[in-house]
C-alpha cells in the first residue's frame, strides 16, 4: 500500500469495513473486531492510527502482532487467516491488517471468561449477537426496489439500526408484520440481526 492509498483510506473514516486502533489493548478485545469483519464483508484494521485519523504509530510492532496472532489463531473459532503489512509514513510504523470475508462463518470470539460470542459489524462498531443469519448474498434486485425496502434503506443510512416496533410505525403496519418483513429481509441478505442487548435490532448489511 502506498502513502497515497493509505491517506485515501484514512480519509474515508471508520465504517463497517474499516477500523482505526491507536494500539491493541488486548488479544480478547481485538478478537471481536476480527470475528465481526469475517462474519460480514471483511475489512481493514489500521493499527497505529487514532480515532480522529491521525497517524500516531505503534511503540512495538512485534507486540501488536503477537496480540493479533493470538486473537486470530486462539481466540476466534474457527481460526482466521489474516494478512498484514507494516508501513512507515513519516517514520511512524503502522500495521495494515486485512481480514477477508469468511466462507466458514459464523466465527465466534472467545471472551475473558471463555464464552463464545458472535460479533458482526454495524456501521463502525463490532456488536454481539446470538445468531448470524446467512442469507442469499445476491440480494433480489426487485426486493431492493420495493417501496418498503427503499424506505428501510433510507432510514438505516441515517441510523445505526431499527426495531420491529420502530419499523411498524415508520411504514404504518402491525408490529407482527414488521417483524416478519425484517426477518425476511435478513434472510435475503439485506440486514443483520442484532439481539444483544434486547430488544432485537436490525442493521443494514450491505455497504451503500
Amino acid at each position: 500500500m502506498t502513502r497515497t492509498e493509505l491517506d485515501d483510506l484514512i480519509t474515508k473514516g471508520e465504517s463497517n469495513t474499516l477500523e482505526f486502533k491507536r494500539s491493541l489493548s488486548s488479544a480478547h478485545r481485538i478478537a471481536r473486531t476480527l470475528a465481526a469483519f469475517a462474519n460480514c464483508s471483511g475489512g481493514t484494521l489500521l493499527i497505529g492510527v487514532a480515532d480522529d485519523g491521525k497517524i500516531r504509530g505503534v511503540a512495538s510492532e512485534s507486540r501488536e502482532l503477537h496480540k493479533l496472532e493470538q486473537a486470530s489463531d486462539q481466540l476466534v473459532e474457527p481460526a482466521l487467516s489474516i494478512s498484514y503489512e507494516i508501513l512507515s509514513p513519516d517514520g511512524r510504523k503502522i500495521l495494515v491488517v486485512t481480514i477477508p470475508k469468511s466462507d466458514e462463518k459464523p466465527h465466534y470470539a472467545i471472551d475473558e471468561s471463555g464464552k463464545r460470542i458472535i460479533y458482526v459489524r454495524s456501521r463502525d462498531k463490532s456488536v454481539p449477537t446470538s445468531k448470524l443469519i446467512i442469507g442469499d448474498e445476491s440480494v433480489n434486485a426487485q426486493l431492493i426496489k420495493s417501496p418498503t425496502a427503499r424506505t428501510l434503506i433510507q432510514y438505516l443510512r441515517k441510523n445505526d439500526h431499527i426495531t420491529a416496533d420502530k419499523f411498524a410505525k415508520l411504514i404504518n403496519i402491525s408490529e407482527y408484520r414488521a417483524s416478519k418483513l425484517l426477518r425476511q429481509l435478513t434472510e435475503q441478505g439485506l440486514l443483520l440481526l442484532i439481539d444483544k442487548p434486547r430488544p432485537t435490532r436490525y442493521a443494514l448489511k450491505l455497504a451503500e
